[in-house]
């Protein structure tokens, strides 16, 4: 039985930790600076919480020892120390971080490392990256890679349209940093909440925009094979519109502190959502243009021995299927592992994986199911259409 860190007791880490002890395989020890957070996790076989100050330094080295793997599951801006002890300690790393700088700073210790180093383990940066890949490695040449994800409510019950089912430090953090692009083969830098478009899936209306880190690095890796990729936030229309006011109009990006609490203190935190994943390849195959697609919705779960919203569901499954390979000898042990080298057919066998199958929507329990999906309300475009925000 592998030891396995999991550093944060938030929605992912408290959802990944539980989710590796189900399986009898790990023994869980799952940290946090909180002790009201970790005293609010149910009590579970082959799971021990511990107190630490990860921003301490050093603070981490004693939970490390015999760790054969640490996964960080903290906002970003704690990232890199977690990162920093686990190289320290020669154990493998893995993070969930859309944060660009973060990244950066571990690629930049790979080379070193005595252990794996996988950031970026979740949808988006995450899994995102290791469907696209796997769609563009079946063309002759590429021209065109569009990634869109969303987590969203299932019942829209605000001008927002929109609820808090992740880490909001996060969500603004991806609203106010530059984004990651290819336009006409270059690498290129666009303004976060820009290029808005809209698209249809099984019938519901979806807007989609710049965010920040959901690339991963795969622009990097990509960088003088297609002509243009990029990658969108998918919301209901009417979002951006309003978030543009707050950041933009409002300067709240250069207050995120001021946002975060507007934000906590303003919308609900759900359970009841869905992940809406949309990624099209365009390209060359014997002398044809064609397009591939891989669209998928995955519901919240309701039932089972982890009850979870959609996005801990995603985020959670993807760390721990990526934690899985490694543990079984299927992933590089040592220096930098990017999401795009991971194989897409390892990763949807694997019993954490399957939750990413393309076939029906997923009920969280590992069976596909055809569901009759609830129909959002238009709140955000009544609401933004009354404010002006968008034309009548």
């Amino acid at each position: 039985m592998e030891k396995i860190t999991v550093v944060g007791a938030g929605k992912i880490g408290s959802t990944i930790a539980a989710m590796l002890a189900e399986t009898g395989d790990y023994q869980v020890e799952i940290v946090d600076r909180s002790e009201a957070s970790l005293a609010a996790l149910p009590a579970q076989e082959h799971v021990t919480p511990r107190v630490v100050d990860v921003a301490a330094q050093g603070a981490l080295a004693a939970t490390l020892s015999g760790s054969f793997a640490v996964i960080s599951a903290l906002p970003f801006h704690l990232t890199t120390a977690v990162a920093a002890e686990a190289i320290a300690s020669g154990v493998h790393y893995l993070d969930l971080t859309e944060d660009v700088a973060s990244t950066r700073f571990v690629k930049s210790m790979a080379a070193t490392a005595r252990a794996a180093l996988i950031p970026q383990c979740g949808l988006a940066p995450g899994f995102i990256s290791i469907v696209a890949s796997d769609i563009a490695s079946r063309f002759d040449s590429l021209d065109s890679i569009r990634m869109r994800v969303g987590a969203l409510p299932q019942f829209p019950s605000n001008g927002l349209n929109y609820s808090l089912t992740w880490s909001t430090d996060g969500i603004i953090n991806e609203y106010c940093e530059p984004c990651e692009a290819i336009a006409n083969g270059r690498l290129v830098s666009v303004p976060p909440l820009e290029e808005r478009e809209e698209f249809s899936l099984d019938g519901v209306l979806y807007e989609a925009f710049n965010t920040s880190g959901g690339l991963g690095t795969l622009c990097e890796t990509l960088a003088g094979k297609v002509r243009r990729l990029n990658y969108k936030t998918v919301r209901y229309p009417g979002h951006a519109a309003i978030m543009k006011v707050l950041l933009d109009d409002l300067r709240l990006c250069a207050r995120r502190e001021l946002l975060k609490d507007i934000l906590e203190q303003a919308l609900p935190t759900i359970r009841q959502d869905v992940v809406v994943i949309f990624v099209t390849v365009s390209g060359m195959k014997q002398g044809r243009l064609v397009e591939e697609i891989y669209a998928k919705k995955i519901y919240s779960r309701a039932e089972g021995p982890t009850p979870c919203s959609a996005i801990q569901l995603t985020t959670a499954s993807a760390a721990c299927a990526v934690l899985d390979l490694l543990a079984a000898g299927d992933l590089p042990t040592r220096g930098l592992v990017k999401q795009e080298d991971i194989p897409m057919a390892a990763f949807l066998a694997n019993r954490f994986g399957a939750v990413y199958r393309p076939d029906g929507f997923t009920n969280g329990q590992g069976r596909q199911e055809k569901t009759a999906e609830p129909h959002p309300a238009d709140g955000a475009r009544r609401h933004a259409k009354a404010a002006g925000l968008l034309p009548a």
